[in-house]
């Protein structure tokens, strides 16, 4: 990181938006290739943004239509780079945050076109947010974490600000948040399978929000399914007035508006959480 830090700032950012670009590249491997086409892919099929433009929106051998959510992602997935580069700093604690917002956009566009939430994305995520909540303190000695100085503070009184002790109360904040996460969209789903008979919440979504709670804490995870809840309704109120229907029964993503949620929690949610705070001290 040191020497990152030499790199001018103007470059730091044109890097990491390529590196985005590439990133969008796998992810589109991932989310579409694979659904659409069913073949090999090549290595010309990797390189970003250009596959799309010169194949006419179409997979090489013709077979299948290529969506054009193709550069979209791509171009998503260097934007959150960016954001993150400007977010974190060249710190150790920049690639776990990449990786959590790649996991996240291939989710939010996983279940946007498919529906679906794979657990090859969703549990893998929770055992890699385990691993970011211990190694990150350690890597760069502070709390980092949203929830950690709370968690020092009344379940931790009288440890030092040593890593170890960091550590440990960052892999508190981790079980807490997964808790939080997958345990309330769970228990909300059951009680509404029991009480109107309609399966209102799939286990995908407790697995993603077991990720995410594990990795952004208890306080950021209830910030994201709140403005989650928020903005599926409105969206699903107005996909019912468009679409002109008589009721509000409708299947929609909620795997969207949860990783857009999260991803707006990773940026700002602690200081949207401090300044509601604000208000009852």
């Amino acid at each position: 990181m040191i020497v990152l830090s030499l790199i001018p700032p103007p470059l730091v950012y044109v890097l990491a938006g390529l590196f985005g670009v590439i990133l969008g590249g796998a992810l589109n491997i991932v989310v579409h290739r694979l659904p659409y086409c069913g073949s090999a892919v090549t290595f010309y099929s990797k390189l970003p943004l250009g596959r799309y433009f010169s194949g006419r929106g179409r997979c090489e051998e013709g077979i299948a239509h290529t969506s054009t959510r193709y550069p979209i992602i791509e171009v998503v997935s260097a934007l959150l780079c960016l954001a993150a580069v400007r977010y974190e700093g060249l710190t150790f604690a920049l690639p776990f945050d990449l990786v959590f917002l790649c996991a996240l956009t291939a989710l939010v566009f996983f279940d946007g076109e498919h529906m679906i939430l794979p657990d090859v994305i969703t549990i893998p995520g929770f055992g890699f947010a385990l691993i970011a909540r211990v190694a990150i303190p350690y890597l760069i000695q502070a709390p980092h974490f949203d929830d950690v100085p709370g968690i020092k503070e009344f379940i931790l009184q009288g440890w030092s600000d040593s890593p170890t002790s960091l550590a440990v109360a960052s892999l508190i904040g981790a079980l807490l948040g997964a808790l939080v996460g997958a345990g309330s969209l769970w228990l909300m789903g059951e009680a509404w399978k029991r009480l109107r008979n309609i399966e209102a919440m799939g286990l995908g979504d407790v697995k993603m929000m077991l990720m995410v709670g594990a990795y952004l804490g208890w306080r950021l995870t209830i910030l994201t399914i709140f403005v989650g809840a928020l903005s599926g309704s409105i969206g699903g109120v107005v996909l019912t007035v468009y679409e002109g229907r008589r009721d509000f029964q409708r299947t929609l993503p909620y795997g969207v508006c949860l990783g857009i949620a999260a991803i707006l929690a990773l940026f700002v949610g602690s200081q949207i959480v401090n300044w509601y705070a604000g208000f009852y001290q």
